[in-house]
């Protein structure tokens, strides 16, 4: 599913004024993935929009989104992760690690708001901001390096992971 249809199937408008703008340095040189990546600024991006200072507006905007976007995310590092297993990336098993006290502290936090811990979309958003882009440029570009280094430039030119390449 392409990202930006799947954040317009949830009735999450594409940001008026982004607060994170997508650049190439975040770029994984992975269609898929940074496909995915700016399918998840712009969920960040969305979480500043809607963030008005209204607590029953941004409660309403929760309720409708959170439960989707953690299934975004964990489709996301699913992906990142069936890549990096079929190339025996020597650092999946600390990224597997990673995404999953990332969705352990999303499902915690989650957790907490439905049982009336007060949650402003402002800081969620400057969370969400902040962890993507430094997990993106610490953590995935690491794999990234590696795939470049795996890959097979075939005769059109594309590099590519082959079976090949991985054997």
């Amino acid at each position: 599913m392409q990202t930006r249809q799947y954040y317009k199937d949830l009735n999450i408008g594409l940001t008026k004024s982004a607060q994170v703008v997508w650049s190439d340095t975040y770029s994984m040189r992975i269609k898929e993935i940074d496909d995915q990546h700016k399918g998840l600024l712009d969920f960040v991006n969305d979480l500043f929009d809607h963030a008005t200072g209204n607590e029953r507006e941004e409660a309403l905007y929760f309720r409708e989104v959170i439960g989707k976007a953690v299934q975004y995310i964990k489709d996301h590092f699913a992906l990142e992760e069936k890549y990096m297993h079929a190339t025996r990336f020597q650092g999946y098993a600390s990224h597997k690690k990673i995404h999953a006290e990332f969705v352990q502290t999303v499902v915690k936090t989650v957790k907490d708001y439905e049982e009336g811990k007060r949650l402003t979309l402002e800081k969620l958003a400057n969370f969400l901001k902040d962890w993507v882009l430094t997990h993106v440029a610490v953590e995935d570009v690491q794999y990234a390096q590696y795939f470049r280094k795996l890959a097979t430039r075939k005769a059109d030119g594309r590099l590519t992971i082959s079976a090949s390449d991985v054997e």
